[in-house]
């Protein structure tokens, strides 16, 4: 595995992380305690260090099956993300909430979920700017930081073209940026990197494999079940991502080698992304997504000694 220093934060995170929105049950599969134990303890023996998880991901049910291999792990060998900003109600059914008092309702039941007494990086998810610009919602964060609660802020942009929260960072005392970043969804190049190069702020791409499409698996016309977030998704643009997948894979992927591992390893090339959080449903996909690493070198501005 290889490391990279998160921004600010100073945090040395693995470069290929573990996305858990999976473990809520909202994409094809219920997770039992046992499938993520066997996730997260393979991704540890890789050398991934980095989780990332959300408030809103089945209710802290993601969470609670984080905090059940916690129990049996030492937690200060993770670096643990999550994030607040709404209520779960039922499968793809959430409200936004951002008021300062239910968010730190929402905290204290991350804590309690996860088993643990502080967060590594606490993010603002992917809430509308009005919320963002709540000067006593990051003073009472602030307050939480300063409690030892939270280690880090950070900020989960909804939309991969706002510039408003990035710019903002640092002033809210945030450290961190994660937003959607693939080789179909190239839009941060744009505005949201050169700002968070300028802000020395950490970089978590999420979808990097554009919520599998680019896991080489799917062919155009892939139908996905009624359980699975990808049957939402409009079904002219997925046949129209399969194909520009299989031109990719055609003309820019190097003949034996895996496609998930190449796309992994093509957002972790840019130098202002210092890791990824693919999600994985099982053991082997973690180990497919870690091999994204052999394809990376240790020339990078925020590269740690392995």
């Amino acid at each position: 595995m290889k490391y990279r220093r998160l921004g600010k934060t100073g945090l040395k995170v693995s470069i290929v992380g573990v996305g858990t929105w999976q473990f809520g049950g909202e994409w094809g599969k219920t997770f039992a305690q046992e499938d993520a134990d066997r996730i997260l303890g393979r991704a540890k023996e890789l050398g991934i260090n980095l989780i990332d998880t959300a408030e809103c991901y089945g209710d802290h049910l993601s969470e609670e099956r984080i905090g059940g291999f916690l129990r049996h792990d030492k937690r200060e060998d993770w670096v643990i993300a999550t994030k607040f900003g709404h209520h779960f109600h039922g499968p793809y059914n959430r409200t936004d909430v951002y008021d300062p008092e239910d968010v730190l309702r929402q905290l204290d039941a991350s804590l309690r979920a996860l088993g643990t007494d502080y967060i590594d990086l606490y993010q603002f998810h992917s809430g509308p700017d009005s919320s963002f610009d709540r000067d006593d919602l990051w003073t009472a964060l602030d307050k939480q930081v300063q409690a030892g609660k939270i280690r880090h802020l950070g900020i989960s942009i909804g939309a991969n073209t706002n510039i408003h929260q990035t710019a903002a960072a640092s002033k809210v005392g945030a450290s961190a940026i994660q937003v959607v970043y693939n080789r179909l969804d190239r839009e941060p190049e744009a505005e949201v990197f050169p700002s968070c190069r300028e802000q020395d702020l950490g970089v978590l791409a999420r979808v990097p494999l554009a919520s599998g499409y680019l896991s080489g698996k799917y062919k155009p016309g892939a139908v996905f079940g009624a359980d699975d977030v990808r049957h939402r998704h409009d079904p002219e643009k997925t046949l129209a991502k399969l194909k520009l997948v299989e031109e990719i894979q055609q003309n820019e992927v190097p003949a034996g080698t895996s496609m998930a591992a190449w796309a992994l390893a093509w957002c972790l090339k840019h130098d202002a992304v210092t890791a990824v959080i693919p999600g994985c449903k099982d053991a082997a996909q973690v180990e497919a997504n870690a091999a994204a690493v052999e394809l990376i070198s240790n020339q990078h501005p925020q590269a740690w000694n392995e």
